[in-house]
């Protein structure tokens, strides 16, 4: 197996008595693509939570590049190189693509040119380049606000790798895309992957089975079971998990009608 970026060993969140984690172990390779699936409550959240600092955990650890971030809060932590999207896009509507990429990669100017002396010239060699990574050049110069759902998406993951960070953390990124634009999501992330360590939550499993290389599927907070798309789908126990649920879902309708 290759380097560990990321191991998390043995954590539990609880709050109020209810486990949201329950001694859950996990580890991702550094360079490695990762989809993590799961039914609705399964501490999918929770879990990128703890890795970005917004929850702690009650107990065990999570080790970033072998570093445990336990003492650290968020800011600190996205530093040293841990990148989060959330599911609903966070551009600025009022800019354009451009603006929104250029005020992203400003955050790093003094960084730039304190350690690497990068002219303006280089930030919009950089700016460029992340348009055309994201499929966005030709709208390059248009309000954000005037971009499709799947567009934004594109955009946004554009603006966290203009962080340059080592991990990525993207939350359900195709929810609400049309099937082309889906597509056009899947071959960005699988294009960063060359690049970058990357962790993907997703409902989708059309999408899943587009970009997963493995999958891990959590269930009341642990890790049910890891494999490729083909293992994942055929386990009985992910079957019951989900077939479970959609019992609940009609059973939970039933009794509304």
């Amino acid at each position: 197996m290759g380097e560990k970026i990321l191991a998390i060993e043995d954590v539990t969140v609880s709050f109020d008595g209810f486990k949201a984690l329950k001694d859950l172990n996990f580890s991702l390779d550094k360079g490695e693509l990762r989809v993590i699936i799961g039914p609705n409550g399964a501490g999918k959240t929770t879990f990128l939570d703890v890795i970005t600092g917004k929850t702690k955990p009650t107990q065990g650890r999570v080790l970033f590049k072998g570093k445990n971030l336990r003492s650290l809060k968020e800011h600190q932590i996205a530093r040293m190189g841990i990148g989060r999207k959330f599911q609903t896009p966070r551009v600025y509507l009022n800019l354009t693509p451009r603006e929104n990429l250029e005020l992203t990669c400003n955050q790093q100017k003094k960084l730039w040119s304190t350690l690497f002396g990068k002219s303006k010239s280089a930030e919009r060699q950089t700016v460029s380049g992340l348009l055309e990574t994201i499929g966005l050049t030709a709208n390059a110069d248009l309000p954000a606000s005037k971009l499709s759902h799947g567009e934004k998406q594109r955009l946004e993951i554009g603006m966290l790798v203009a962080q340059s960070p080592d991990l990525l953390l993207v939350d359900e990124p195709v929810a609400g895309l049309t099937d082309e634009e889906t597509e056009n999501v899947g071959n960005l992330l699988l294009a960063l992957a060359q690049s970058h360590s990357i962790m993907v939550i997703e409902h989708d499993m059309e999408f899943v089975r587009q970009i997963a290389r493995k999958v891990t599927v959590l269930h009341q907070g642990s890790v049910l079971c890891e494999g490729n798309i083909d293992e994942v789908q055929n386990d009985p126990r992910v079957i019951e998990v989900y077939l479970g649920q959609e019992v609940e879902h009609k059973q939970g309708a039933g009794s509304r009608e």
